[in-house]
């Protein structure tokens, strides 16, 4: 064992206990091994940061800007959380989430799949009380599982077909090759994670949702003549499924709906009066074709794409004393009272009528400069913007969907890579004002890229030093001289350098020992190609493995073990599962 694959070994097995073992957040102990391989020369300054320059890395910071233009339009969530439904428990909704993704991801590459899905089911947690850690996690899995069904699936695939091709009397995987040992797979995985993640996954929520005071707010929004829930019951369009709101009354012309029924059918011009906390007034802005009803909101200068929601207390200057309508608060600061909430709870007047005390909580709707402007007037106690509350530009969405779309189609015919794809579906989402410049800015995760780019390098690290071929020929030679033991070993060390430095490089590094071992025992090499793909491929035990488990990784707030808790149960099942179907789909 040389220098440099014993160093390689110490840090490799310092970043995997700090990962474990500590709170430290990935990216920073995934940096801080890159920097020690650096600085004890296993890797040159080029080496360590050209996974920075990765297609794959840029590839994933596109798709942060085509998923934020989704977002911000409204261009998935709608039909998605309709798709999503109300599930009856975290199994169902694991499984309406998973089976449509595995489908998803047979066809598509598996990481915009994620990258697109990951605000969506943020967001359906939430409205279902469910904790998001139960489901980021299957996410990810069901996206590598179904990416084992075809040839397109994953770029791992593609890359162990490139070397099949490049090799002299071998010939490539046709598009559903895969899939006799890919389907099994994948049905294995879908039946696996549902039942193992009750016990298995942690079920970890946002401190400040366990820990917030909810204030209470009345809030009347109107159904506009376009919107497309005019027509669809109160359950339908989703207005019952809001945590922690519910809809009070419905003012239609000049009568009054007070005890509304989930099946009462909303109509064009119908005022709905919901009770809630914040956080459910923010879901609100998200329907289609529901706007907060105070006239005065529509005579605001500012287009609401740059306006968001505000809470402010109100302090012991000119408002207070005042009601809503005499302060003329959109004439003194361009904005909107929706809703005023007093020692908690909701007020019981039309937002117009109320007359404002020193302590009310407002919640405002103006420009984005509103809490710089006001933070230090004498009429504000208090003022502060609440978190992605700008409004949706339902108009705009249709163009979201057309440039995801035009994305799909230019990666799945190959008229260009996914990174070209994807920088095209992210201009055009900036360029047509599907979101503007700064929220793509803010879009692009930097711990995600972080992680993922140092990641890169520790696995060239694992590469260049011979750490890699260290541990594969020892294992392989321990395999002896039977097909099957041959085939099981092959996936085992595949499957852990896959977990320990990245797919692609796994699936490199292997490719040759795994062909030299089926010429040594004069056996048909497809057997183990599948086995190699479907072990490089379908990386659960480890963060850094697969970048859709580090892209999931920060917002799922998982640690480590979590990855190795489930995701090591699901490789032994895998592993059966393959070597008993690769060779009965090819035999040796």
């Amino acid at each position: 064992m040389t220098f440099a694959v014993a160093v390689t070994f110490v840090v490799l097995a310092a970043v995997i206990a700090g990962l474990t073992l500590t709170r430290v957040s990935p990216d920073m102990v995934l940096l801080g091994g890159l920097a020690a391989l650096l600085v004890a020369g296993v890797l040159t300054p080029a080496e360590a940061f050209g996974g920075f320059s990765n297609e794959g890395l840029a590839t994933i910071a596109a798709l942060f800007i085509v998923a934020e233009g989704l977002r911000r339009t409204g261009g998935v969530n709608f039909v998605g959380l309709k798709l999503l439904g109300r599930p009856s428990s975290l199994t169902a909704a694991q499984l309406r989430l998973m089976a449509p993704v595995a489908g998803l991801s047979a066809f598509l590459n598996n990481t915009p799949v994620v990258a697109m899905m990951m605000p969506l089911v943020s967001d359906w947690a939430r409205r279902q009380n469910l904790s998001v850690s139960k489901l980021l996690l299957p996410l990810s899995y069901a996206s590598i599982l179904g990416g084992l069904v075809t040839l397109v699936g994953t770029s791992t695939t593609l890359v162990v077909n490139g070397l099949m091709l490049a090799t002299p009397g071998q010939d490539g995987f046709a598009m559903f090759d895969i899939a006799w040992v890919g389907i099994p797979v994948a049905v294995v995985g879908l039946i696996y994670v549902p039942i193992a993640s009750k016990w298995l996954l942690p079920d970890r929520r946002p401190v400040h949702t366990q820990l917030a005071d909810p204030r209470e707010y009345v809030v009347e929004m109107v159904v506009q003549d376009s919107s497309p829930i005019v027509g669809m019951s109160i359950e339908d369009a989703g207005l019952r499924s809001l945590p922690g709101m519910y809809l009070m009354e419905i003012q239609r012309d000049e009568d009054v709906v007070v005890a509304v029924e989930p099946s009462t059918r909303m109509q064009a011009n119908d005022r709905l009066m919901f009770v809630g906390i914040v956080e459910s007034v923010v879901d609100l802005q998200k329907v289609p074709g529901l706007m907060p009803a105070p006239d005065q909101l529509f005579k605001v200068n500012n287009p609401r794409s740059h306006r968001c929601l505000i809470e402010a207390v109100v302090g012991r200057g000119r408002l207070a004393g005042l009601t809503v309508r005499e302060a003329k608060f959109r004439t003194h600061y361009n904005a909107v009272i929706i809703a005023v909430s007093r020692d908690g709870e909701r007020v019981k007047k039309k937002v117009g009528d109320i007359r404002l005390q020193s302590g009310d909580m407002l919640l405002i709707e103006g420009h984005t400069s509103f809490v710089d402007t006001q933070r230090n007037s004498r009429e504000f106690l208090l003022v502060s913007s609440v978190e992605d509350s700008t409004p949706v530009t339902h108009e705009r969405a249709w163009i979201a969907r057309a440039l995801m779309l035009l994305m799909v189609v230019l990666a799945a015919t190959e008229l260009t890579s996914m990174l070209k794809a994807a920088c095209i579906a992210g201009g055009g989402m900036v360029a047509f004002r599907c979101l503007r410049p700064s929220h793509a800015k803010r879009a692009i995760d930097l711990s995600v890229l972080l992680g993922i780019g140092a990641g890169l390098g520790i696995g060239v690290a694992m590469d260049r030093s011979g750490a890699a071929a260290f541990v594969a020929t020892a294992l392989v030679e321990s395999a002896g001289t039977n097909p099957y033991v041959a085939l099981a070993t092959i996936y085992v060390v595949t499957t852990i350098l896959a977990n320990l430095i990245t797919t692609q490089a796994a699936a490199v590094l292997v490719f040759p020992v795994a062909l030299a071992t089926a010429q040594g025992l004069g056996v048909n090499f497809m057997p183990f190609a599948l086995s190699l793909t479907v072990a490089a491929a379908a990386a659960f035990a480890t963060p850094v493995g697969y970048q859709t488990n580090l892209m999931v990784y920060g917002p799922g707030g998982y640690r480590s073990s979590d990855f190795l808790r489930i995701g090591a149960p699901l490789s032994v099942l895998v592993w059966i599962t393959t070597v008993i179907t690769a060779p009965l789909a090819f035999p040796f």
